[in-house]
């Protein structure tokens, strides 16, 4: 039964199937294709075979299929026969409602002829009517017409007659427009009756007007007249056919000069102040040079409009004037940006600008000065959010570059600690302060910033991005780790060549700061404020991306710290290999104290300890204590190296035990010496002295020892164990470094045999007590 189609409803097939079947343009072609395919959904085509469709059925179905198939029919037939006797009653009803509207279009047309007629017979009579009143008043209309024809002509032969008397009254009063329109409007009369009837009227007025010119010419080429009242007078003069196109060169060149009274003045701008909206605040200070130039910038514009009505083909110029003195604004304050101004100054700069183009506007339209003006507040907008945050950018490094103080000053003030929090208040309220700023230049109303909104957005979003871009290279100058330009050189002169250890480990705390804290809260202050933009182009991407900065700030703590330890161990380094470079070990004598090498290493560390005191917090990890830590098998096996070597007396017996340290060193377990350097002070101590003694292993296996030096090496590391295990945290890595610089004395010697106990405990408890009493623990 057609599993080769998709089911449909049965009513939408039926549907289908009656429109196909009536719409069908080429019955044929569906009488061929029932017959080709021989379909039993062919039953509704004209050219259906019912002993063909029963022969298909019966062979194709069961019994139970046919009943089935027989109910679908009965039921299609009744449906069909239902819709047939729906269509029949919908068009049984609109022929009804047809009929009632014949009905009631033939009972409205009844009696409308007649009405018409009377309406016509009306129209007829108020014509006549009309006529005869238009008949009678005729003669009467054409009398008053001429009367009132002789009254205008005596009223002119009476303006005529007192025409030089007006002129002359006139050129008293300096009212010349007055005159010249009373003179241009007598000239037909003159020019038809001005040789005969009004002869003398005609040689008197032209006496006046002479008089008139003269003093009009006199107004155009005084110097102590206005733009203004030399453009009425050149108007004036073209309207009595005077020559005026020699003077079109002479006002353009004034109105030039005017241009430099009009630029802002360095002065001006910075009286001008809009701090708030308020608009009573700077009223005081700034009213009068403000009311100033708007009056100036009016009569230019004024001066530019009566220009164009003398010269109406060169337009060309006065566009060029308006738009050179935006172009001079603009420039004006572009170079005042350059300074450190607030967006109260800015916002004051900007609104006189806009006023006087909107001022000239209205006279020159078709120069667009709004359109040209927006670009070049492009300009200087951008240029005042990069300035702002270089000087952002000066004022961190200022507070960074306070570190440069000496060790006494840093013992006693603290001076990294300060360096930190004011160079921590510099980033965040000094990057809150800077949006605060830019958050005005949004607020505002004045039409040029509304239009420039969405660029504000992105230059503000741009701007922190590469500002924190440039912070990033600046703190790599101010570590030492990038060399400086010949424009950075002020900024680092203040340490000479030399970096401060200190500021690089305020740098790395910094970095962590503004990782964690600074830029989370300017994000936060960006989306709330400044969200939006889209002028750069969303396929560049957004201008501001928090993640990307906090990566780099990340790595950069990271470095920096790691730096701080370099230039720390160096340092100590330094000390070692003069320690171990200087005496000759082969001719060394018996030790009797501690050498002061030790005393100098000590003081280095505490060095280090008072400039991470400053910076980094403590810890909360336990310290590793020898019993608790791997490197207790090496301290064994160090104390058992010692006890073994007190008790042999030749240089044979020192090898062969040497022998058996190498191969103890196989089966011991390993201790983790250098580990990740964390941000806090147990960490960052434990590193540089584990690195330190680390070279000072190193040290000692590149020289030659004799039993007195041997023994001088391990009075002094006996010595280092206790106050390097008040300093430390790993205790464990500490003993096992120190053992092995004693081992490494040992593998160097000529004769290895160490000091006797009694003799060695005496010499370190001596150097302890001294010790001690020179550095007293502080409570």
């Amino acid at each position: 039964m057609g599993t080769e189609d998709v089911p449909l409803d049965d009513k939408a097939k039926r549907m289908r199937d009656l429109l196909s079947s009536f719409y069908s343009p080429d019955p044929s072609s569906t009488n061929d294709a029932s017959s080709n395919h021989g379909s039993l959904d062919a039953i509704d085509t004209t050219s259906f075979d019912a002993d063909q469709y029963m022969n298909l059925l019966i062979r194709k179905s069961n019994l139970e299929a046919l009943l089935q198939r027989h109910v679908e029919m009965a039921a299609e037939i009744k449906n069909i026969d239902t819709d047939l006797q729906m269509l029949v009653y919908e068009n049984y009803n609109k022929f009804i409602s047809a009929t009632d509207a014949i009905k009631r279009m033939k009972s409205n047309i009844v009696g409308m002829e007649t009405n018409m007629e009377h309406l016509l017979d009306k129209i007829m009579s108020v014509q006549s009517k009309s006529d005869g009143v238009n008949t009678s008043l005729f003669e009467k209309r054409e009398h008053i017409e001429k009367l009132h024809r002789t009254r205008n002509l005596l009223r002119k032969v009476q303006f005529i007659y007192d025409l030089p008397v007006r002129l002359e009254k006139c050129i008293k009063s300096e009212a010349y427009a007055d005159a010249v329109k009373f003179y241009t409007g007598a000239m037909p009369i003159f020019k038809a009756y001005g040789d005969s009837s009004f002869q003398d009227c005609k040689q008197a007025s032209e006496e006046a007007i002479a008089i008139i010119v003269k003093n009009l010419q006199g107004k155009l080429f005084s110097d102590s007249e206005s733009i203004q009242a030399r453009a009425e007078a050149a108007v004036l003069l073209k309207q009595l056919d005077f020559p005026v196109d020699s003077l079109q060169a002479k006002l353009l060149e004034k109105l030039e000069q005017s241009l430099g009274d009009l630029q802002l003045k360095p002065d001006e701008i910075e009286n001008v102040s809009v701090e708030s909206n308020d608009p009573k605040q700077g009223e005081v200070s700034d009213s009068i040079p403000i009311a100033a130039h708007e009056g100036s910038v009016l009569e230019f514009a004024e001066a530019i409009r009566a220009y164009r009505v003398i010269f109406p083909d060169s337009e060309g110029q006065p566009t060029k004037l308006a738009q050179d003195l935006v172009v001079k604004h603009f420039e004006t304050t572009q170079h005042y940006v350059k300074g450190r101004i607030s967006s109260g100054k800015l916002l004051g700069v900007l609104r006189i600008i806009w006023t006087d183009v909107l001022l000239m506007d209205e006279v020159l339209s078709e120069a667009v000065l709004p359109g040209f003006s927006l670009e070049a507040a492009q300009v200087a907008l951008k240029q005042y959010v990069a300035s702002t945050f270089s000087y952002l950018l000066r004022d961190i490094s200022d507070a960074l570059l306070r570190v440069n103080v000496s060790s006494k000053e840093a013992a006693e003030e603290l001076p990294l600690q300060v360096a930190l929090e004011a160079s921590k208040k510099a980033v965040l309220q000094g990057s809150m302060d800077v949006l605060l700023d830019f958050r005005r230049l949004l607020d505002d109303d004045l039409g040029l910033l509304v239009q420039l909104r969405d660029f504000i957005i992105d230059w503000v979003q741009e701007g922190f991005q590469d500002f924190f871009r440039a912070l990033d290279d600046r703190f790599l100058l101010l570590s030492g780790r990038k060399s400086s330009s010949s424009q950075d050189q002020d900024l680092t002169g203040a340490h000479g060549e030399k970096v401060l250890a200190g500021l690089v480990l305020v740098l790395a705390q910094l970095s962590v700061f503004i990782e964690q804290t600074a830029v989370p809260r300017i994000t936060e202050e960006i989306a709330a404020s400044f969200s939006g933009g889209g002028g750069r182009g969303y396929e560049n991407g957004p201008a501001f991306v928090p993640g990307e900065i906090c990566r780099i700030f990340r790595s950069a703590g990271e470095r920096l710290l790691l730096h701080y330890t370099k230039m720390r161990t160096q340092k100590v380094s330094t000390l070692l290999r003069k320690r171990f470079t200087t005496p000759n070990w082969v001719k060394h004598k018996e030790p009797r104290e501690v050498h002061m090498f030790v005393d100098l290493f000590l003081q280095e560390l505490k060095e280090i300890g008072s400039e991470v005191r400053q910076i980094l917090p403590q810890g909360l990890s336990r310290k590793h204590r020898r019993s608790d830590s791997n490197g207790s098998t090496a301290s064994s096996r160090s104390n058992q190296l010692r006890d073994d070597k007190m008790t042999r007396s030749n240089t044979q017996r020192a090898r062969s035990q040497l022998l058996e340290t190498h191969l103890a060193k196989l089966f011991k377990q390993k201790v983790e010496i250098f580990t990740k350097v964390e941000y806090t002070q147990e960490s960052v101590v434990t590193t540089i002295v584990k690195l330190c003694l680390k070279s000072l292993q190193e040290f000692a296996r590149l020289q030659t020892f004799n039993r007195s030096g041997f023994q001088q090496i391990q009075l002094d590391i006996q010595f280092l164990r206790t106050p390097l295990k008040e300093t430390v945290e790993d205790e464990a890595a500490i003993d096992f470094l120190l053992d092995e610089v004693i081992v490494a004395a040992s593998e160097r010697c000529l004769d290895p045999i160490p000091l006797e106990p009694p003799i060695l405990d005496k010499l370190i408890q001596a150097k302890l007590a001294k010790w001690k009493e020179q550095n007293p623990v502080t409570p």
